[in-house]
């Protein structure tokens, strides 16, 4: 049980990410030092959102330039610091090669991450952010499951590098993690193992996360004609950044946290903006039939096999967020306000054409 400094300074690796971006602004609103790792300080204009965040919270930002990919690249970032952020990871669903483009960073980033924790003597803990697809693959993987739902005792055991390799890469490096957790006593490793992340980015002009392209789809016509009805959780990005911040500060925090707010579909999640801005922008309201999406859908989208939309559509998702709430104290917010709020940010950076 580590009992962190608020004085000292904070790392996270990744700092202009969409999910990091909120946990940065969560530390600058509370005053602290953060110590901002990206790949390319350099370039201004991907930083601009932080400075402007920055300029107006009594917190202080520094840039340090780092890779994933480069030992002891996060050593200069890492000085003084007690507590490490553990954001940065590729996720993309349309690969070419999954082991150079997923495994590899994910992998070996974490694997990089925590060889400095080790090296740097201040720090006492790691939050790490890992995946619900480090518990599963497919939504059915979720109904199957030994309580109906998935729990933090679970681990994906059906993704491989041929089938799901996002989820993959989440569970090997999640592993990877816990591996190096147990080998030394200096930092304590905690868990954060959020589903689907929706909520507004804030720098939705350069935000280049699968939240926002499936938001985008949702509001540029791309699918009007319906979406797949696959379930799957959600968890607002605004609420995943408390997530982070609790179980960076709060002593008793310990091992995996299923971060997910709501056991949801994509038909909910279109068909709650559709309600509010359906009469301006092509958003649909239906849901495409399964039997259409097994012959169309894998000439459309390579990631989208058979045997993914048999294990997704028209299946429901189900985890339990227990251990979150009384672990960490979320109260999360309604999915309507993370939805709206969404496609807002996209609007107000000027992403769609009206009707």
């Amino acid at each position: 049980m580590k009992t962190i400094d608020k004085t000292k300074p904070v790392m996270v690796t990744g700092a202009t990410g969409y999910v990091a971006g909120w946990i940065v602004k969560k530390l600058l609103d509370e005053g602290f030092t953060v110590h901002a790792a990206v790949r390319h300080p350099e370039k201004k204009e991907k930083l601009v959102h932080l400075d402007r965040i920055a300029q107006s919270t009594p917190g202080t930002i520094k840039y340090f330039k780092a890779d994933l990919m480069v030992d002891g690249s996060y050593a200069e970032a890492m000085e003084g610091c007690e507590l490490v952020f553990h954001t940065a990871s590729p996720f993309t669903l349309d690969v070419k090669d999954p082991q150079k483009q997923l495994i590899e960073p994910a992998v070996n980033g974490t694997r990089n991450v925590l060889d400095q924790a080790n090296k740097s003597t201040s720090v006492k803990r790691v939050v790490d952010t890992s995946s619900c697809a480090a518990i599963y693959s497919d939504a059915i993987d979720t109904v199957n499951a030994p309580k109906g739902h998935i729990t933090e005792e679970l681990w994906n055991t059906t993704s491989s590098l041929k089938y799901q390799p996002y989820s993959y890469s989440k569970t090997l490096a999640e592993k990877e993690a816990w591996k190096m957790a147990k080998a030394q006593d200096q930092w304590d490793l905690v868990v954060i193992n959020p589903s689907f992340v929706m909520g507004p980015a804030l720098n939705a002009t350069v935000a280049t996360s699968e939240s926002v392209s499936i938001m985008k789809q949702l509001g540029d016509g791309s699918l009007k004609m319906g979406v797949p009805n696959m379930g799957f959780g959600v968890i607002d990005v605004r609420d995943l950044a408390e997530a982070h911040f609790n179980a960076g500060f709060k002593p008793e925090a310990e091992g995996r946290h299923i971060i997910s707010a709501h056991n949801s579909t994509m038909l909910q999640m279109a068909q709650i903006i559709h309600t509010k801005f359906g009469d301006t922008y092509p958003i649909p309201n239906k849901a495409l039939p399964k039997w259409l999406l097994m012959i169309v859908g894998p000439l459309a989208n390579k990631s989208f096999t058979r045997d993914f939309i048999r294990n997704n559509v028209n299946i429901p998702w189900k985890a339990d967020n227990a251990k979150s709430r009384e672990k960490l104290g979320m109260n999360y917010r309604p999915l309507e306000e993370t939805m709206n709020d969404s496609f807002q940010a996209l609007i107000d950076a000027e992403m769609f054409i009206k009707k």
